[in-house]
């Protein structure tokens, strides 16, 4: 009841202040306001719908302000008595306070300032009826009056009962601000904004709109310069072109490369780079038909409201374009960078750009890479499980050449560096490489089919991947364990073919007991049925006649026991000679090392064995020579009673130069058996130790042969062979050819002995004896120069000379090999390779030469 009593109190008082208003400004002179009155309904309504609107003020709560607003707003109309008069009535308005008076004095204030300011648009006829009597407008700047929307005025514009209309702008000064620049933004434009909107378009497809074309000096899409346009407006159709530029280079780059023949110049990996292109603007091409569908709409006025959000401005299209044109330029860089590479090279290349830190470009080249390298993951895949290389194009990295079956492994197949991408490592790559060949070198070398069953076993750890069409970008780790497993399995089935199949340590055993002259028995068996024919000129000796001695030195040794194979593939070889060379200089022996054998037995590694063969070949006739001369020796020291017949000079320089020998012989002896053993046991035997283990643990084929050729060069570094003692090498050849002449004059000087207690012998018998021994000597007695038939003086006295005369020579060989002994073992303590500087702790363990050779 109380709520109903407060309404019904609020409305009367409404009725009344309505009819003071009405009686302070009557609409006309003859009569007075009447409640019945259309008049009064009227200004009551209007004042019912002003109290009961709901005006959010725009402004902050200050009523000190709002005053000043309206004293200002009459001074500038010229109205300054009203002015005071407000300003002394605010004053007394705002002195009121305790009971009875208006608490939210702003919200009065600001309301009648909002009641005085409302009015209709411009072009709305205005009924002064309506207005409430104190609340009359001056006229506006443009001179026609505002007013308060009648109820009919209203019903006129579709609005039912006199609806009000509150407006922030009362003068309309931002409708006609607007339409100001409508006016000079057609002034300053003689092309609309929709009609560049529309040649932004065309340009971004890469054709030529009506005013915006492509300029081939700037290379650029450009408005023309006759066109009158603001300066903004050209700088951002100039920006936004640039995604046509863009546009063009890519397609340019697609349309060259698949029109392009032939079709190697581009290869699959190019062709998947612009498939993958393409695609990527295929969603480009649909966002332009979103837009072209968007740019038919007309671009609303700033004044109007847009009938539909769905136009498309320039500033509109920018933000458009934000996303796409970051794509686009990255399409063209890609294009830029890729023009000149094929194949791996250009996966690489594009992999470069995929390391970025933005997860839009990130994602967008990952998706890109998928599809690019989709042909070279394919090209590994069957590489490591198939050993096919399906590379039509030459893209892949690794290439193939023709070459023959023991080449196959070092030479058939390498690293092409410049194909190989960045993403693979270079590790990794090797072990791809060997993966594929080693399965290669099963099927054309071995003639094994093993291989495939390895490769079937390797096949299921990727099988995931397999089923999904195979490894694509990004799965690094699961080509890796591809390749691991698969490598592991097949280098395994390879050695063990190598070992089981073809017996390799078995080959390099026979190797090494037979060029290496390491099977002792058949060695001085090959020496002594081989020597004299050796001793031959070289132009002489008949090779057949060799492989049978050879033959014979097999049957009469251990060696007869070996596998037939092995003994099958020793043979007799003849270097190539000139005149003067006897047979011990051209004779060696040499291994057939066939298919597969040879991948590792190379020729250039034959060669090398056979060098080691000729110096061992040679220790070894040096080592024969003196035992030859020991042989000689042992007897005419145990039958040299019989000289004692001879004078006492003649016997002690007989003895003299007996003992000289001897200890000639016993130093060389030394300095050969010690240097021979080093070589057959300290070098050859610890060298094949450490082979032998090193076969033992290699994981594939590489690393047997680096295992042999580290074997080999090891043999080659202590045996005095190197490149680095070379002197050393040629010094101890020099050795070698004095200890064969001393082993001439021996042999002369024996000879010499044996004929004078043959002489001695005859002298000392019967008449009838001497004539039967003399005819049984007359062979060598007849000989020129033979002192034997001499008598008693004159073969003392010729005893004498050739005493004299092989001591002289005993005594120049003796300092000769002193001096070069001197010489050779001088050099050993400044030898590159360790081995070498021990090699004279075991010539000079008695530290003989130390003192001796004080320098040492």
């Amino acid at each position: 009841m109380e709520d109903e009593e407060d309404q019904q109190k609020a409305a009367d008082l409404v009725k009344e202040l309505v009819l003071r208003l009405l009686s302070q400004n009557p609409t006309s002179d003859s009569h007075p306001p009447n409640p019945n009155s259309s008049d009064f309904h009227n200004s009551l309504r209007y004042a019912i719908r002003i109290l009961s609107s709901r005006l959010t003020p725009s402004i902050a709560p200050d009523s000190a302000a709002v005053a000043e607003s309206i004293k200002r707003r009459f001074a500038t109309q010229g109205r300054s008595s009203e002015a005071l008069t407000f300003a002394d009535l605010y004053t007394k308005f705002a002195s009121k306070n305790g009971p009875g008076s208006v608490n939210n004095k702003w919200a009065v204030i600001y309301l009648l300032k909002i009641i005085s300011q409302d009015r209709k648009n411009l072009n709305t006829q205005l009924d002064t009826s309506v207005l409430l009597p104190n609340l009359g407008f001056a006229e506006n700047e443009s001179g026609k009056n505002s007013r308060i929307l009648s109820g009919h005025g209203s019903q006129e514009k579709g609005w039912n009962n006199g609806v009000l209309l509150v407006s922030k702008d009362p003068d309309n000064r931002r409708d006609i601000a607007f339409k100001e620049f409508v006016n000079l933004i057609k002034e300053e434009n003689e092309v609309s904004e929709e009609v560049l909107v529309r040649d932004v378009l065309y340009a971004c497809q890469g054709v030529d709109g009506k005013y915006v074309k492509f300029d081939n000096k700037a290379d650029a899409y450009l408005l023309s310069d006759l066109i009158k346009v603001p300066r903004a407006t050209r700088t951002m159709v100039r920006k936004l072109c640039d995604l046509g530029c863009l546009f063009k280079k890519v397609t340019g780059y697609i349309s060259q490369s698949m029109d392009r023949f032939p079709a190697e110049d581009v290869g699959t990996i190019g062709q998947a780079f612009c498939a993958a292109l393409q695609d990527e603007l295929s969603e480009y091409y649909k966002l332009l038909a979103v837009l072209e569908a968007q740019s038919m709409n007309p671009i609303p006025l700033v004044s109007e409201t847009a009938t539909s959000g769905n136009y498309l401005s320039l500033r509109r299209l920018a933000v458009w374009f934000a996303e796409p044109i970051v794509k686009m330029r990255l399409k063209a860089d890609l294009v830029d960078k890729c023009r000149v590479l094929r194949g791996g090279a250009m996966a690489g290349a594009i992999h470069l750009h995929a390391q970025h830190g933005d997860p839009l470009v990130h994602e967008f080249m990952r998706q890109l890479l998928r599809r690019v390298c989709s042909p070279l993951f394919d090209m590994v895949r069957r590489w490591v499980l198939e050993g096919e290389l399906e590379d039509i194009f030459a893209e892949f990295f690794i290439v193939s050449q023709p070459v023959k079956a023991e080449a196959l492994w070092r030479e058939g197949y390498r690293l092409q560096t410049g194909m190989l991408p960045s993403f693979i490592s270079p590790s990794l790559a090797q072990r791809i490489l060997r993966t594929g060949k080693s399965i290669n070198f099963l099927r054309v070398c071995c003639e094994d089919r093993g291989w495939a069953d390895a490769a079937t076993e390797a096949a299921p750890a990727t099988g995931t991947m397999t089923r999904r069409g195979g490894f694509g970008y990004g799965e690094t780790d699961a080509l890796e364990s591809l390749v691991d497993v698969a490598s592991k399995r097949i280098d395994k089935h390879l050695l063990d073919v190598m070992y089981k199949q073809y017996k390799f340590k078995e080959h390099c055993l026979a190797i090494k007991r037979y060029l290496l002259l390491g099977q002792g028995d058949f060695v001085q068996y090959l020496m002594d049925i081989v020597g004299p024919e050796l001793s031959e000129p070289a132009n002489t000796i008949s090779s057949f006649k060799l492989a049978g001695l050879l033959e014979s030195a097999i049957r009469s040794s251990n060696a007869q026991y070996d596998d037939p194979d092995i003994l099958d593939r020793l043979r007799v070889k003849m270097m190539p000679h000139e005149t003067g060379d006897r047979g011990w200089d051209v004779f060696s022996l040499e291994y057939d090392a066939r298919v597969p054998l040879d991948t590792v037995l190379t020729e250039s590694v034959m060669e090398r064995y056979l060098r080691i063969f000729n110096f061992l070949w040679k220790l070894r006739r040096v080592e024969h020579a003196l035992i030859g001369a020991w042989k000689t020796m042992k007897p005419n020291c145990i039958t040299s009673h019989s000289f004692n017949k001879l004078q006492h000079a003649v016997k002690m320089q007989l003895l003299s130069t007996l003992r000289r020998c001897q200890v000639l012989w016993d130093e060389m002896n030394h300095f050969v058996s010690n240097l021979q053993y080093y070589i057959m046991f300290e070098v050859l035997e610890v060298s094949w130790s450490i082979f032998s283990n090193e076969m033992e643990v290699a994981k594939d084929l590489d690393d047997l042969l680096a295992a042999h050729e580290k074997y080999l060069h090891s043999i080659i570094e202590k045996s005095l062979l190197g490149e680095r003692s070379q002197m050393l090498y040629k010094s101890l050849f020099v050795l070698f050819d004095l200890i064969l002449r001393f082993r001439s004059h021996a042999d002369r000087l024996y000879e010499g002995v044996h004929e004078l207690q043959a002489r001695t012998m005859v002298s000392s018998l019967s008449s009838r004896d001497q004539n039967k021994s003399r005819k049984q000597l007359s062979d060598r007695s007849l000989e020129a120069g033979s002192w034997i038939t001499d008598g008693r003086k004159a073969l003392t006295q010729r005893a004498g000379e050739f005493l004299r005369k092989t001591g002289q020579d005993l005594d120049a060989i003796a300092k000769e090999y002193s001096s070069l002994l001197e010489g050779f073992i001088s050099q050993l303590p400044v030898q590159q390779h360790v081995d070498l500087k021990f090699l004279l702790f075991r010539l000079d363990f008695s530290e003989f030469y130390r003192r001796l050779l004080p320098s040492i």
